[in-house]
C-alpha cells in the first residue's frame, strides 16, 4: 500500500486560518456588542493557556534561570498588557469597586499572598510573581464590568477556543516540532499549543465544557438571534475538544470533563436537578468518588481504567518528597517561593525528577503559604460554591457552566497544581467566583442604550429584539 505524502505545511496552515476565520464568522451575533477592551483579557488568557511569548518565539533563558528570573521579553509583554488592563479598570472605577466589595474572601487571600512576600527567601522574585498575580484579577474585572458582561463572558471562551484548539491540531498533525514532545526514550507526547499534554488536556476540557454549554443555550432557542451558524461553530469546537481530550492522554482533564459536564447538562435541562439538595449530591458525590479513587484506594480500578497506576504516575512520591522538605508549615515559604533556590535540587535528589510544581494544587498552596494559606483558600472555595449553588437554584445566566467549571477546578487540583499565577484554571476559578449573585447585568444603563434600542426598533426589528434580550434595562425603560 502506497502511503500518501503529508499535506504541505503551508496549505495546512492556510486551511487552519480559514477554519478559524469561518468559526468567528459563523458565531457572529448581530446587534450584540461588547467593549473592545475584552481583547485584553483574551490576550492574557491566550498566553496563560498556551505558552509565554518567549516560548512561542523560542527565545529566552533556559534551565533553572528560566523559572527564577523569567524572560525579559515575557516581562515586557505582560507588563504592557497589565498596564492596558489597569487603564480600563480605573475607567470603570464604580463598577469595579462594587464588584470587589462583594468578593471580600478573594481580597483577603491576595492580601495574605502579598504579605507572605516578606518572609520569602527570594522576596524580589516573590513580589514580581505576586504583582503578576494581580493581573489575573484585573483581567477578570475587565470581563465582569463590561456593559454586556454576559456576552463578554461567553465570547472570552469562544474566541480562545476558536484559536487554541484548531492551532493545536495543526501543530500536532503538521508542525510536530511545535505540537509534539519527544522523550529521551523516544516516546511521543502531544502538546499542541500548550507546554505539555496535561496543559493541552486542560484547555481542551475548559473550552469543550464552554462549547457544550453554549451549544445547549443556542439549541434551546433562549435567544432570538440566528441559530444555524453559531450551532455549527460551537459543535465544531466540541468535536475538536473531544478529539484532543481523547488523544492527549491526559486522564485528569478527561475525568474533569465528565465530572463537570454531567452536572452542567442536568442542571441546565431539568428543573429538579437545580434543587440545592441534588446539586450538593452531584457535586460532593462526583468529587467524593474522584477523591476516594485517588487517595483512599476505594474504586481504584477507575484509575487503572484511565491508564494510571496506584502511584498516579509517580505523583505520590513527589508529594511525599515535597512534604518532607517543607519549611514553616504555618505560613509557608512565601508566595510562589518553594521552587526557587535549593529546595528543588534537594527534591530532585530524592525522586530523580526535575520539577517546578508538586502536581497537587492544595499541597502547592501549603508549601508556599502554609496552613494559613490553605485555610484562606478553603474559605474562598466555600464562598464560591455557595454563590454558585444559589445561582443554579435561581437559574441565573451561566450558572450551570460555572458549576461545571468549579467542580472541574476542584478535581483538577487533586493531581495538578492549578492555584498558580497565570494558570488558566486559577483565572477561570476567579472568573466564575466573582460574578455578582444579585443582578446579572448592571442596574444602570446610559440613556444612549435607550436611544440605540429605539433606533433599532424603527429600522431593524429583528436586531432590536436581540439587543433588548441582552439589555433588559433598556426594555424596562421603553415600557416606562
Amino acid at each position: 500500500m502506497v502511503r500518501r505524502p503529508p499535506m504541505p505545511r503551508l496549505i495546512a496552515a492556510t486551511l487552519c486560518a480559514l477554519l478559524i476565520w469561518e468559526l468567528f464568522r459563523l458565531n457572529r451575533e448581530a446587534g450584540v456588542r461588547t467593549s473592545k477592551a475584552l481583547w485584553i483579557p483574551c490576550t492574557w488568557l491566550f498566553f496563560a493557556a498556551s505558552r509565554n511569548v518567549s516560548e512561542w518565539l523560542r527565545r529566552g533563558p533556559s534551565g533553572s534561570s528560566e523559572y527564577t528570573e523569567g524572560s525579559p521579553l515575557d516581562r515586557a509583554v505582560f507588563t504592557a498588557i497589565l498596564a492596558l488592563g489597569l487603564i480600563v479598570v480605573f475607567g470603570r472605577f464604580r463598577r469595579v469597586e462594587r464588584l470587589l466589595r462583594s468578593n471580600f474572601p478573594i481580597l483577603i487571600y491576595f492580601l495574605y499572598c502579598g504579605i507572605s512576600v516578606f518572609w520569602s527567601d527570594f522576596p524580589d522574585v516573590s513580589f514580581k510573581r505576586w504583582f503578576r498575580a494581580l493581573g489575573d484579577v484585573v483581567m477578570v474585572l475587565i470581563v465582569l464590568t463590561d456593559p454586556n458582561w454576559l456576552v463578554a463572558f461567553r465570547r472570552l471562551f469562544s474566541r480562545l477556543g476558536f484559536l487554541l484548539l484548531p492551532i493545536s491540531i495543526l501543530f500536532i498533525r503538521y508542525i510536530p516540532e511545535y505540537g509534539r514532545f519527544y522523550s529521551r526514550g523516544g516516546d511521543t507526547t502531544w502538546t499542541g499549543v500548550a507546554t505539555d499534554k496535561n496543559a493541552l488536556g486542560l484547555l481542551s476540557m475548559v473550552f469543550g465544557l464552554a462549547a457544550v454549554f453554549r451549544f445547549l443555550q443556542i439549541y434551546r432557542g433562549e435567544e432570538s438571534t440566528r441559530r444555524k451558524g453559531p450551532l455549527i461553530a460551537q459543535a465544531t469546537l466540541v468535536i475538536m475538544a473531544v478529539y484532543l481530550l481523547l488523544t492527549a492522554n491526559s486522564a485528569t482533564a478527561l475525568s474533569c470533563f465528565f465530572l463537570g459536564g454531567v452536572p452542567m447538562v442536568l442542571t441546565y435541562l431539568y428543573r429538579w436537578a437545580r434543587k440545592p439538595a441534588f446539586v450538593h449530591f452531584m457535586a460532593f458525590g462526583s468529587l467524593g468518588v474522584a477523591f476516594s479513587a485517588l487517595f483512599l484506594n476505594v474504586g481504584s480500578g477507575m484509575v487503572q481504567d484511565l491508564g494510571r497506576n496506584s502511584t498516579l504516575t509517580g505523583r505520590t512520591a513527589i508529594w511525599k518528597g515535597a512534604l518532607g522538605i517543607a519549611q514553616n508549615p504555618i505560613f509557608g515559604t512565601g508566595f510562589e517561593s518553594f521552587w526557587v533556590g535549593s529546595r528543588p535540587i534537594k527534591l530532585e535528589s530524592v525522586i530523580h525528577m526535575t520539577l517546578n510544581q508538586v502536581h497537587n494544587g492544595y499541597i502547592e498552596v501549603f508549601l508556599n503559604l502554609g496552613w494559613v494559606g490553605v485555610a484562606l483558600l478553603t474559605v474562598l472555595l466555600v464562598f464560591a460554591y455557595r454563590r454558585i449553588v444559589r445561582a443554579v437554584r435561581s437559574r441565573a445566566p451561566l450558572a450551570s457552566l460555572r458549576l461545571a467549571l468549579f467542580i472541574a477546578a476542584i478535581a483538577y487540583n487533586f493531581t495538578e497544581a492549578g492555584f498558580k499565577v497565570m494558570h488558566p484554571m486559577w483565572i477561570i476559578l476567579l472568573l466564575i467566583t466573582m460574578v455578582s449573585p444579585e443582578d446579572p447585568l448592571p442596574k444602570y444603563q446610559s440613556p444612549l442604550v435607550l436611544d440605540h434600542a429605539n433606533g433599532l426598533a424603527g429600522s431593524r426589528p429583528e436586531v432590536a429584539r436581540s439587543y433588548l434580550q441582552v439589555n433588559p434595562c433598556a426594555l424596562r425603560a421603553m415600557c416606562l
